[in-house]
This record gives C-alpha cells, sequence and structure tokens, in this order.
C-alpha cells in the first residue's frame, strides 16, 4: 500500500475534486432529463462522447483557442439533445417507461458506432493547449486546466440555479418536472420544455466531455459508456432528479475514485463506480438527497405487452425448422456458414435466457452478459486446473453461473422500475472488473488461453460440423426445458407477476423467491452458452462477454417478441446471420443493431412474432 503524506493526500483531494466537478456536470444533466420526463437517458454518455470529439476536432485540426470551442461544442450538442427529444423519444411519452428507456439506449448505440466508423476506434491525442505549469498553493499542485475545470463546473451550476430560480422558462421547467399534466393545463408548452431540458443537458455533457479529454489527453468512441454510468452513480448517489444532489454526488464519486486508485490502481477505478451504483440503489435508492417516496407500483416490462395477437407457430412448422437446421451440414459443409449458425444457436440462448427474466418475469435485466462470463470462466477453470471431463465442466460452470449470479442479483429483488435496469447493469459490470483484477484466478487482462477443446464422452469434438451439431442440441434441450417451465404453475406465476406485482403479493406470491427462480433458470442457460464458447475458442478474456452482449441479447429478444421463445430463437438468426450476408457492412453493425433497436420500440415494439 503506498505511504501517504501530507502533500499527496492534498494532491489527491484536489485531482478528486476536479475529476468530481465533471462528473457532476454529466450527472446534472441526466437528472434534470430525469425530472423533467421521468427517463434514464443512455444517451447521455454519448453526447458527451461526441462533445470530447468536437473539441478534439477544434483544438487539434482547426487549431481553434477553448473559447470559440466551447460555443462550438455547446451549440452542436444543443442541437443533437433536441434531435434525440424531438425524433427519437417523444412519440414514446405515451408508451410504457421502457419504451423510451430502449430508445435511447439503440440511439446510443448508433452514436457510437457512427462516431467510430468516423474517426477510427482507436483513442485520439487531445494535447491541452492551456500552459502546462502547475502553481504551489500552500502545499498544493494546481495547474490552469484544474483552474478552468472548477471554474466551469461552478460557473454552470450558478448559471443553472438562476436560470430555474430567476426566470419564466426556469419556473416552467420546474413546474413540468413537479407535475406535467398540471403545467400542461396551466398554459405551457411542456414539449418544448422538454426539448430545452435535453438542449441544456446536452450542453453540459458536451462541454464537460471536452474537459475530461483535455484533463485524460485523449478521446475514443468508448469513452461514453464509462462516463454514462459515472453519470448514473454520481446522480444516484445524490438523489435521482435533484441537481443539488447531482452535484455532491459528483464531488463525492470524484474523490471516492482518486484516493481509491491512489491505494489499489488504476485498474479498479471503474470498480469503485459499479460498486456504489448498486450499494446506492440496495441501501438507499432515493440518495442522499432524494425524497423518500414510493417506488413506482408496476414492473418496467408489464405494461409493454403491445395489443397484438402472437404468431402460433404450428408444430410442423417448428420441426420442419428444426429438421432443416439439423441437416444444414449435409446441404452445405461451407466451415463459416457453419459457424455463423453455430454463434446463432449460442446467442439463442442467451436470448432464451434474457427472454425468460425479462419478458416472462418482468425483470428488465441488463446484464445477463455477467452470466455467460461466470459460466465461461467456471467452466474453463475446472477442466484446466482440476483436470475436469468436459460434459461435468460445461454442467458445473452453468451451476455456478446460476447459483452465483443469482445471488449477486438477490438485492436487486426489492427494486422496481428503472432502478432494476441500472442495478443489474452494474452488477454485469462488477463481474467484469472483478475478471480483470482477480488476477491469481482469472489471469487478468491476459485472460485464460489453451482451454480444453470441446469433447463428448472422451471424444474430441474439433470439426466444424460436429461443433454445430452439438451446439443445436444444447439450445434443443435448453428451449424444451425453458418450455416446460413456461407451460406449469411457475410459468404462470411468472407472468403474473410481470402483469402487476401487487397483485400477484396480493394472492400470496412470495416475489423474491420467484423473481430467485427466474434468475436461477435463465442464469443456467446463459451459464451453458457461455461455457460452451470459452472451450469452443479455448480462449476467453474479460472482453469476450462484454456489455454491448447484453443488450444485442435484448434486442434478439425484442426483434423476436417478448416472453416469445420461438422469437427469441428468430430474432437471434436474424441479428446473427442477416449480417453477414451484408460483409462489406460488418464494421457499422452495431450502428445496425441500434438502428433496428430504436425502429422496433418505435414501429413494432411486440416483435415480429408478438409478445406472449
Amino acid at each position: 500500500m503506498p505511504e501517504f503524506t501530507l502533500r499527496t493526500l492534498a494532491d489527491q483531494l484536489v485531482n478528486g475534486l476536479v475529476i468530481g466537478n465533471i462528473y457532476a456536470l454529466i450527472a446534472i444533466g441526466l437528472a434534470l432529463i430525469f425530472g423533467v420526463a421521468n427517463l434514464i437517458n443512455f444517451a447521455h454518455g454519448s453526447v458527451y462522447m461526441i462533445g470530447a470529439y468536437m473539441g478534439w476536432v477544434c483544438v487539434t485540426w482547426l487549431g481553434w483557442p477553448l473559447g470559440p470551442t466551447f460555443i462550438v461544442v455547446a451549440v452542436a450538442c444543443a442541437a443533437l439533445g433536441v434531435l434525440i427529444e424531438r425524433f427519437g423519444l417523444r412519440r414514446l411519452q405515451s408508451e410504457a417507461r421502457i419504451a423510451p428507456l430502449l430508445a435511447t439506449i439503440g440511439i446510443s448505440f448508433a452514436l457510437d458506432q457512427l462516431v467510430q466508423l468516423i474517426f477510427s476506434p482507436n483513442p485520439q491525442s487531445f494535447p491541452s493547449p492551456l500552459p502546462a505549469t502547475r502553481v504551489m498553493l500552500g502545499g498544493v499542485s494546481i495547474g490552469a486546466l484544474d483552474v478552468l475545470i472548477a471554474a466551469i463546473t461552478v460557473t454552470s451550476a450558478a448559471m443553472l440555479f438562476a436560470f430555474l430560480r430567476f426566470t419564466r422558462l426556469g419556473w416552467a421547467l420546474r413546474a413540468t418536472a413537479q407535475d406535467r399534466e398540471a403545467a400542461q393545463q396551466m398554459g405551457v408548452d411542456v414539449n418544448a420544455i422538454q426539448a430545452l431540458t435535453f438542449a441544456v443537458a446536452a450542453v453540459l455533457g458536451g462541454i464537460g466531455g471536452v474537459m475530461i479529454g483535455m484533463y485524460f489527453t485523449s478521446v475514443y468512441p468508448t469513452m461514453s459508456y464509462g462516463a454514462m454510468l459515472k453519470g448514473f452513480a454520481a446522480n444516484l448517489l445524490g438523489g435521482l432528479g435533484s441537481v443539488p444532489g447531482a452535484v455532491i454526488g459528483g464531488l463525492l464519486l470524484g474523490l471516492i475514485e482518486t484516493f481509491g486508485v491512489a491505494l489499489l490502481g488504476s485498474t479498479y477505478r471503474n470498480l469503485f463506480t459499479f460498486v456504489i451504483l448498486i450499494g446506492v440503489l440496495v441501501l438507499r435508492p432515493t440518495g442522499l438527497f432524494g425524497a423518500r417516496r414510493a417506488m413506482p407500483p408496476e414492473p418496467l416490462t408489464g405494461t409493454f405487452v403491445a395489443n397484438s395477437r402472437p404468431v402460433r407457430v404450428p408444430r410442423f412448422v417448428a420441426i420442419g425448422g428444426l429438421a432443416a437446421a439439423v441437416l444444414l451440414p449435409f446441404i452445405s459443409s461451407n466451415p463459416y456458414l457453419l459457424q455463423i449458425f453455430t454463434n446463432a444457436w449460442l446467442f439463442a440462448m442467451l436470448a432464451l435466457s434474457i427472454t425468460l427474466v425479462t419478458g416472462t418475469a418482468g425483470q428488465m435485466s441488463l446484464g445477463q452478459a455477467g452470466f455467460l462470463a461466470i459460466g465461461g470462466y467456471a467452466s474453463a477453470l475446472l477442466a484446466m486446473r482440476l483436470g475436469w471431463p468436459l460434459e461435468l465442466s460445461l454442467l458445473a460452470g452453468a451451476a455456478i453461473a446460476a447459483a452465483l449470479g443469482t445471488l449477486l442479483t438477490w438485492p436487486v429483488f426489492r427494486l422496481r422500475s428503472q432502478y432494476v435496469a441500472l442495478a443489474t447493469l452494474g452488477i454485469g459490470e462488477v463481474i467484469n472488473q472483478v475478471i480483470l483484477n482477480w488476477e491469481g484466478l482469472t489471469n487478468g487482462v491476459l485472460g485464460l488461453s489453451n482451454i480444453p477443446p470441446l469433447s463428448l464422452f472422451g471424444l474430441p469434438i474439433i470439426e466444424t460440423a460436429p461443433i454445430y451439431w452439438f451446439a443445436l442440441a444444447m439450445l434443443v434441450v435448453a428451449a424444451l426445458f425453458q418450455w416446460r417451465l413456461m407451460q406449469s404453475h411457475l410459468g404462470r406465476t411468472w407472468r403474473a407477476m410481470r402483469e402487476d406485482e401487487v397483485a400477484a403479493r396480493a394472492f400470496g406470491v412470495s416475489l423474491n423467491r420467484y423473481k430467485a427462480l427466474a434468475f436461477i433458470a435463465g442464469g443456467f442457460i446463459a451459464g451453458l452458452s457461455g461455457a460452451f464458447t470459452a472451450h469452443m475458442y479455448s480462449y476467453i478474456n474479460n472482453e469476450t462477454f462484454a456489455a454491448t452482449t447484453s443488450i444485442l441479447g435484448l434486442t434478439m429478444v425484442i426483434l423476436g417478441g417478448m416472453g416469445n421463445m420461438s422469437g427469441a430463437v428468430v430474432g437471434a438468426i436474424a441479428l446473427t446471420a442477416l449480417p453477414e450476408l451484408f460483409r462489406p457492412l460488418a464494421d457499422a453493425r452495431y450502428l445496425i443493431y441500434g438502428i433496428v433497436l430504436l425502429l422496433l420500440v418505435r414501429f413494432r415494439p411486440q416483435g415480429l412474432l408478438g409478445t406472449v
């Protein structure tokens, strides 16, 4: 553990406050949007990232000073915020809360990929145009950038306070945040106010992106995801929707993160954010300054069931499709084609697990990739270090994923609505960070290599066709297992819980027990898919099952139809196999996924086969 002197403590305090100021700017934007639109905006991190890139272009390509750069970034980000609200979210105001939430995820996917296509995924150096000299004040080292960041945050907060307190538009915004319908009856144009809110939030986020780019001297497309989570954590810490709470939460998060990194190392930086996020959600979901109000009574997914009749797949069609899948290696021996469909079967298992947890039981899970990771690492370690046979390793890996994943998710069961989505997202990231930092077990960033390949009863399975059949057989068994659960009393109870938790509890349903059963069953299926993937590739690391995998699985479920098992398989095939038909567009795959998710939420929320 490093030794702290009074000077290093003071320096870390300054660094923490500087970073905390930037987190506060991001959190204020999220708080404004949540207060007015009752929405957790996942696209806010992408706006922050785009602001950082615009600042980088102005400073390094055009050679502009900081003043005009900030003006351009503010105007462009404000326009982007208005566009997101006007064309991405406004028509979803009357829909269930999950609809705009999913739309912001789709917008975030599309914006991140668009920037990556334009500027490449590589980090870009962002040198600060300010003097690099630092001055000593009372034994503390302070640079020009530190002063600028603090000045911008304090000025922004003061201007926002004055705007909300002393202007008619500010009063209208506060009235809309308190009671949207009452404000509308009093003549407030709530749509214009909501657009204004998105514009102000986007300006704050974009300027925060420029400053963080200069502070860490680089910008990169994936910086949006981490910033978004830090903004959520700061916002939750202070109280979701509270602007003063967002400022305090941002400063606290910056201090905790800075001192934590000084004690344990930079690889633990994000772990603090996710632990804070989950801890606040579990212990005090309303945050330090939030009002102690009751959680929304309905689950997030319940009212997302659209008024449509689900498409019932006739039994002969299902049997015919399965026969065609079994015969595919005899029709075509192309290893590339078989590998694509093998991946489709593995993604279909992930989609089945999500449709069970989210579509059937009504628990919005954005961290299902964590179950894949636990299953993959558990099976690989059992086979590599204990010499277990592959069949036993696969089953044990899936069982460990179900048990450990459900245990980690257990504190979330008392949450509802959008809080469940945030908490599961954080849990998925905590699993990823533990894998990254527990080097003695997982080999850290280097990952596990030379994982024993697939085999069955001692016979190695290394050819493409047998691997394809093995994956297909696992999918069929998992689907039959889930179908039996859905037809049972347990499945009907899950659906009742999804529709109305209060009514289900009134009829004696133990909510926590049935939520746990849903996560156990879904976690086992997802863990089996992760374990198979580890042995199929003989290598995994912490990025093999990234957070984008969870979002991709959710997109497959929405495409097929929530709670619809056939839809989950159809969605997995469509989003795995069809993009391969357009190989020149392979780099734009996540852009396509984002647009598909956005269009589905807007025009066909029930999916291709309808919601069950």
